[in-house]
């Protein structure tokens, strides 16, 4: 079964703005709005819509980049004065970390959401396969919801 995240929305201030900063930073292409949202297509999978609130708590947004995406990635947010950070308890220490056999970063954008950057995934090998599946035999007698 192969499962993937189709879109998110990804709440700002001015949301065309941020759809085009993202996608600057990300060495992507902004192509306008589509109905109202000012969605970025990060792979043939994703789409990071961006949506106008003025009130909203800030998320955090992960990705998983080769090497050479990575050092360019860092390389805009360096060319754009951002501070960076090696956890997401130091977003400003401008410093990447070298966690799990490869590199990262964080950073935060103007409405507050923290973007993180990895050259290797922080899921263990051990896990792949049971993420998302029960443990335990289901019991079939039990009504369901």
């Amino acid at each position: 079964m192969a499962i993937h995240l189709d879109h998110t929305i990804v709440p700002a201030h001015d949301k065309e703005k941020s759809a085009k900063f993202m996608a600057y930073i990300m060495g992507l292409e902004y192509k306008g709005l589509f109905g109202h949202f000012a969605p970025v297509k990060v792979d043939e999978y994703l789409s990071l819509d961006f949506d106008n609130r003025e009130n909203f708590w800030s998320n955090h947004y992960a990705f998983l980049v080769t090497d050479e995406d990575f050092d360019a990635i860092l390389g805009r947010v360096q060319g754009e004065g951002l501070k960076y950070g090696s956890s997401p308890f130091a977003q400003d220490d401008m410093e990447i970390n070298h966690r799990h056999g490869g590199r990262g970063f964080y950073f935060r954008d103007e409405n507050g959401h923290s973007w993180e950057f990895i050259t290797h995934t922080y899921v263990k090998e051990e896990m792949i396969g049971d993420i998302g599946r029960l443990r335990r035999p289901v019991d079939k007698s039990a009504s369901s919801l």
